[in-house]
């Protein structure tokens, strides 16, 4: 490109500004700019023109520029040709750029005002417009106003092509009339304009207006239908090296967010629902790159926490359940003391109160009559439903009636989408009710009854578990059953008052025998527990644990996999950093006990020392070496150690010494412990049957040999007592099977086996050959059948589906197994 051609009387007018020497900034206007502010506005114009030419060929020209900011914020009388040269001059110099940007509306404002747009200004505003968007939030916001002084055609609308949503979108407005287009125009672009966590009280006044034009209906049902298919991979690569199939650029995704942000003041409940799927897929985790949206998730959960509605918390708590994010977990939390102080109630008050029914009317039960059939939807499970149909006569129907089809689509739809929200749901609730151990929740029996016991939806869960009554005289343990509480010889509590105090029953209160007792019971009732409580598993101090005193060294040495471990540790609520190999410390993992204003620390470290061998291509470690468990003051200063090793400590911070483990409560002891056999029994590389060979370059083959056949911790421990219930009641494998130290022996036709307790894998005598079974994706073993007292142990479904298997190995058609066996 040439250079500009200045002007000699402006470039002699430039000049003498240049000889001035107090350009330091900030400063008062010199001699020679009040002479210039004194000239005709004409010549201002046409002076600020040849300014920018001038630093568009010098671009160390600080003065110059300074004193072509001053001029521009006056109202100036520029041509159509000055304009377009300015705005061509602007992105050719970044410093220029972000100088002039935010004058450029005033002054494109300022001559249409006076005169009509023509197709070139426009096409050079749009020009502009892209460059700023390239550049940031606040360019963007300059490009939004920009746009909105033009009515842009549907090929230049602020949403990009290449998503599916977007595609979408953009598919939608062609269709609209020019008026139409026009608002959705205006109210995009504005979603565009600001940045930050939440909007502004302008912000809302304007773009409110905008939607309530389009329709607030219409409006709704296109964010149903967008917001969906924004999980859904990109139809359009990106051009950089974020080029993933998952992300989401940053100008659809600011769109997004004030769509979002538009929800606010919202009461429906599908959009409470979307909005919770929508936080899900924004902070889904992208490999190598992260949550794919954080800022799309956080506006999520601040629309949820304003909406008016039960249903916007009921989404709140499945989000903190279902999203472990550190940033999403700390916003949830502020979106429910929120909507507590919205309602003027307690923080636990909010997430219990806005438990919803979907519609339920009685505990796991919700009838409708649709014509001349009705239609029940049955809770089953923590995790399933199932909807069934009757004519009138009571006749029970195979499927969804023709009629009803046709006749009652949109309750159909409901019915459904209730079905859905309720497996969703109750998984996320289950979890709540779990943690309420380490909280020593307790409630008044008519306030425990009516958001408990009696609750449509929490009553599926609640009635299958064991609960602690006392009042000032008597004590019990009970559990729902036969239309009452009853205590373990099945007889109803008769003193429970409004007053009783109820907490969730834990089994460290209770003696062995009792425990035993209660167990018995509910496998003789077939009742099946939404988590572990009657077969809980119970941590007390070792004399190892007495003499080292201040640490636990239970779970030391075991290696596990880094990124199932970080999993876990989210799922249970414990705060943890991935490890990078890089030369920087990390925290332990550490679980916060406010209730006993306690912290729990499981120090943990990287393997290995081989990038891209023991990292992957982010340079994060595979694996992690265990060590110690310990105890310290809730808000102690934190250890530290590095990613690689060398030891914990605080490093020149004030110290504070671990608590003995003597004085830690007994409830908290057991639970922290049992969270931490939890990420070994999982996360361990002993439990995977590929690492058979000692994972890389055979380094822990000793490793895998000991923990896979190794001594039987806590829970494997009550897995064993649970088979020892469960296979004298299963007439297909129980004469076939035996118990041996730490094994689970099954008597095949061509071999005797023997299933570990702990890890499930396989010996196969005589020789104590290793039997390689890897479970297909999608497939369920013979345990499906089985009832089993406690949901959630996959280990223990695995060993039930490996005995029914091997039972009959005569029958196995599986090429990779017969190979194994018969050798």
């Amino acid at each position: 490109m040439s250079e500009p051609i200045i002007d000699s009387h402006y470039v002699a007018i430039i000049k003498t500004l240049l000889q001035d020497q107090q350009w330091v900034y900030p400063r008062k206007k010199s001699q020679e700019e009040e002479s210039i502010l004194a000239l005709e506005r004409s010549e201002q114009a046409k002076l600020a023109l040849a300014m920018v030419q001038w630093c568009q060929r010098d671009r160390d020209s600080w003065q110059v520029a300074h004193a072509l900011f001053r001029i521009l914020q006056r109202q100036l009388p520029f041509t159509l040709q000055e304009i377009l040269d300015i705005l061509k001059a602007l992105q050719t110099n970044i410093f220029l750029l972000f100088l002039g940007m935010n004058r450029i509306p005033f002054i494109v404002q300022n001559y249409l005002r006076e005169h009509p747009s023509t197709p070139e200004l426009e096409d050079e505003v749009e020009k502009f417009c892209r460059l700023l968007e390239s550049q940031g939030s606040s360019q963007r916001k300059c490009a939004t106003k920009l746009r909105k002084l033009f009515l842009i055609d549907e090929q230049k609308s602020p949403i990009l092509l290449g998503e599916v949503w977007a595609d979408t979108a953009i598919q939608y407005l062609k269709t609209l009339s020019r008026s139409d287009y026009q608002l959705w125009l205006y109210l995009l672009t504005e979603c565009t304009s600001i940045a930050g966590g939440k909007p502004t009280a302008k912000w809302l006044r304007v773009t409110r207006g905008y939607r309530n034009d389009i329709g607030i209906k219409i409006f709704q049902q296109c964010l149903l239908d967008w917001f969906l298919l924004v999980d859904r991979p990109r139809t359009q690569p990106l051009a950089d090296w974020r080029g993933n199939a998952d992300l989401i650029t940053d100008q659809n995704a600011d769109i997004l967010k004030g769509l979002v942000w538009l929800c606010a003041d919202n009461d429906n409940p599908a959009i409470a629902r979307t909005l919770s799927q929508l936080a899900v897929s924004a902070y889904r985790k992208v490999p190598q790159i992260g949550p794919r949206c954080v800022k799309l998730g956080n506006a999520c959960i601040w629309a949820l926490s304003q909406m008016p509605t039960p249903e916007a918390i009921a989404q709140l708590s499945l989000l903190k359940v279902k999203v472990k994010f550190g940033t999403a977990q700390k916003g949830i939390e502020k979106a429910f003391l929120h909507a507590a102080e919205r309602a003027g109630i307690s923080r636990e008050d909010i997430e219990e109160l806005a438990v919803p029914t979907y519609g339920l009317t009685e505990v796991g039960l919700r009838r409708e009559s649709l014509g001349e059939f009705t239609a029940e939807l049955v809770v089953t499970s923590s995790r399933s439903t199932n909807l069934r149909w009757f004519k009138t006569d009571g006749k029970a129907q195979k499927s969804v009636p023709q009629t009803v089809k046709t006749n009652y689509a949109e309750e159909l739809k409901a019915l459904k989408q209730a079905e859905k929200d309720i497996q969703k749901m109750l998984p996320a609730q289950g979890d709540r009710l779990e943690s309420l151990y380490i909280r020593e929740k307790t409630w008044d029996f008519a306030t425990w009854q009516e958001r408990y016991l009696n609750h449509p939806l929490m009553g599926c869960l609640t009635r299958r578990l064991l609960w602690q009554f006392e009042s000032d005289h008597d004590q019990a343990v009970g559990i729902w059953h036969n239309g009452q509480l009853c205590d373990r010889g099945g007889e109803a509590i008769a003193w429970l008052q409004d007053h009783t105090k109820v907490t969730l029953w834990h089994p460290i209160t209770a003696s062995p025998d009792i425990i035993r007792e209660w167990r018995n019971w509910l496998l003789e009732k077939e009742i099946q527990q939404p988590f572990k409580q009657a077969h809980r598993e119970i941590y007390l101090l070792t004399p190892a644990e007495d003499n080292t005193r201040i640490y636990s060294n239970r779970f030391a040495a075991h290696i596990l996999k880094q990124h199932q471990f970080n999993a876990l540790c989210a799922q249970r609520g414990w705060k943890n950093k991935l490890r990078l190999m890089v030369d920087d410390d990390y925290p332990p993992a550490f679980l916060p006990l406010p209730q006993w204003d306690l912290r729990a620390e499981f120090w943990i470290e990287g393997v290995g020392d081989e990038y891209g061998t023991d990292t992957n291509e982010a340079g994060t470690f595979l694996y992690l070496a265990t060590d110690q468990v310990r105890f310290y003051p809730l808000n102690s200063a934190e250890n530290h150690a590095h990613a690689c090793g060398g030891g914990y400590g605080t490093y020149g911070i004030e110290t504070s010494e671990p608590i003995p483990l003597s004085h830690i409560p007994a409830l908290a002891f057991t639970e922290v412990m049992r969270d931490v056999d939890l990420f070994v029994g999982v996360a361990s590389v002993g439990n995977d049957p590929h690492w058979s060979d000692g994972g890389p370059a055979g380094r822990h083959w000793d490793y895998w040999q000991s923990y896979s056949f190794g001594e039987l911790s806590a829970t494997a421990q009550t897995r064993r007592q649970v088979l020892e219930m469960l296979i004298p009641r299963l007439k297909k494998i129980r004469d076939r099977c035996s118990f041996q130290d730490r094994y689970l022996v099954v008597e095949g036709d061509f071999r005797r086996y023997k299933i570990h307790l702990g890890s499930s894998n396989i010996l196969m005598e005589p020789n104590e050959q290793y039997l390689c079974i890897v479970k297909a994706p999608g497939k369920s073993g013979g345990s499906e059948q089985v009832f089993l007292p406690f949901e959630g142990d996959k280990t223990l479904a695995v060993i039930l589906s490996k005995a029914f298997l091997l039972a009959e190995d005569s029958k196995i058609t599986d090429p990779s197994i017969l190979i194994q066996i018969r050798q």
